[in-house]
């Protein structure tokens, strides 16, 4: 029987292994972000575009004694029904007489927050308060909790945390219930840093251990430039030593945090939303900082918050150095440290994600802003309507269809061909065959003349071709 060379081709293409130096990505049925190039070939008459967070207005103020403007350092974590935040209440500089203490705030939904009296710890008098952690010294002034789901992980220890400075290390609590903590021990778990901010610490699934993300500098004990350092530990208290992130051909910036993160929904791609420090660069006149009620000395830099990304290891690719979040036209957020994000970003809708920022540092006034971004919204392959192409690496997918979040113009498209991992189409499911996709959506199905079935295809080595007009496209991925 004679065979028709479309159907010699597919088979080739399902069964003929690639070639070794292919270095096929397996993707499985991992969602997959735009935020780096890990996936992407060839870009032609298509760019990587940033895309900005948009203010939403104040999620609460630092308004009780104990808070006050030098509140810094918050938290946000997500559970079933429950957001909780963690930040330092400190009303007057560090240096002075003011206590530093661990505070508390709660929402069911991300938007609406209230500071619960948990009567654990007596201020001004009074346990009528939102303290979760008080007159312990250094550790209240960057305690940084997170929600520990590694498999196995004792119920007692559901909430862990790393606080301290260059003098204390890092020292490890743990909580059962979020509320309550006790060190795990006396010693410190890591020591090797200087520690003079928010020091974040997560279970990656992705690493199968814990990472920390640190403060150092680059030349030394406060020499150079404030930069970020990483450990790993399988245990949470033997940490391997630090190893200095790097940053590819990015210039060195002050990264005063670094809130570094798995992102929800692929947590394989660490997020980062750190503050960009600019020393000395002031923004107010010594007349306007005064009549703000800036505290002196706080007046003279400026901050904002730039967008980062990691698939793990030594590594932050820093495909954007432009501004993620701007201090914006309000000149209370042009005074020094104003531009300090909340570790964690967090869904708040169907098609919505919550980012918060605090506002007005060293300053009476001072409060945390809620930003809101699309889902997977950081950053978009975009056509404009002339229209363009992007064409991915070879990788190896799972799954029956293929998901898109995108959005278009009435006039706009995405169409989709797959390719064989030689970049010839493979037949069904070239260019010719793909429906038109339009409009504005957080997952759509792909669709060829034939259906939307890709299970032929999977685990076989492909690449993705995108033909796009007048479009955004955010994220991929495919599922059952």
């Amino acid at each position: 029987m004679r065979m028709i060379p479309e159907l010699w081709l597919l088979l080739a293409c399902l069964f003929l292994p690639a070639r070794a130096d292919q270095n096929v990505i397996q993707i499985a049925n991992r969602l997959e972000l735009f935020v780096d190039d890990s996936l992407i070939e060839r870009l032609d008459g298509t760019r990587l575009v940033l895309h900005h967070p948009q203010p939403a207005g104040v999620a609460f103020r630092f308004d009780k004694p104990w808070e006050g403007a030098f509140c810094a350092y918050a938290t946000v974590i997500r559970e079933p029904g429950l957001f909780r935040m963690y930040y330092r209440g400190l009303p007057a500089a560090q240096g002075t007489n003011a206590v530093e203490a661990t505070c508390y705030a709660e929402s069911p939904d991300g938007i609406t927050w209230t500071k619960p009296e948990l009567n654990l710890f007596e201020i001004d008098g009074s346990r009528a308060n939102n303290v979760i952690l008080a007159n312990m010294r250094p550790f209240s002034a960057n305690f940084s909790p997170f929600l520990d789901t590694r498999p196995g992980a004792p119920l007692t220890e559901r909430f862990k945390a790393l606080a301290g400075n260059d003098k204390s290390g890092l020292v490890a609590f743990v909580s059962k219930d979020g509320k309550r903590w006790k060190k795990l021990r006396q010693e410190p778990v890591i020591t090797k840093g200087v520690f003079d901010s928010q020091n974040v610490v997560f279970w990656s699934q992705a690493e199968n251990c814990y990472v920390s993300y640190f403060r150092t500098w680059t030349g030394g004990l406060y020499k150079g430039y404030r930069t970020i350092s990483r450990a790993t530990s399988t245990n949470f208290t033997d940490w391997s030593d630090p190893v200095q992130m790097t940053f590819g051909s990015a210039p060195l910036e002050h990264l005063y945090t670094s809130q570094v993160h798995p992102y929800y929904r692929a947590p394989h791609i660490y997020i980062a939303t750190p503050m960009r420090f600019v020393p000395k660069k002031t923004a107010l006149t010594a007349e306007q900082a005064e009549s703000l009620g800036i505290v002196k000395g706080y007046a003279n830099d400026t901050t904002d918050v730039v967008l980062m990304s990691s698939r793990g290891g030594e590594r932050f690719m820093r495909t954007f150095m432009e501004g993620f979040i701007r201090p914006g036209p309000d000149p209370g957020n042009w005074a020094s440290r104003a531009g300090l994000t909340v570790l964690g970003i967090v869904p708040t809708g169907p098609s919505e994600m919550s980012i918060y920022k605090q506002a007005h540092y060293a300053q009476d006034s001072a409060h945390v802003i809620r930003y809101t971004l699309r889902t997977d919204g950081f950053v978009s392959v975009n056509a404009p309507h002339s229209g363009g192409e992007m064409r991915t690496r070879p990788l190896s997918f799972s799954g029956r269809e293929m998901i898109l979040n995108f959005a278009t113009s009435a006039v706009g498209s995405v169409r989709v061909e797959i390719q064989d991992a030689a970049g010839a189409p493979i037949p069904g499911f070239a260019l010719a065959d793909a429906r038109d996709e339009f409009g504005d959506s957080i997952e759509r199905t792909v669709h060829w003349k034939q259906g939307s079935d890709v299970s032929a295809l999977a685990g076989k080595p492909v690449r993705l071709r995108f033909v796009l007009k007048d479009c955004d496209l955010y994220s991929i991925r495919f599922r059952q």
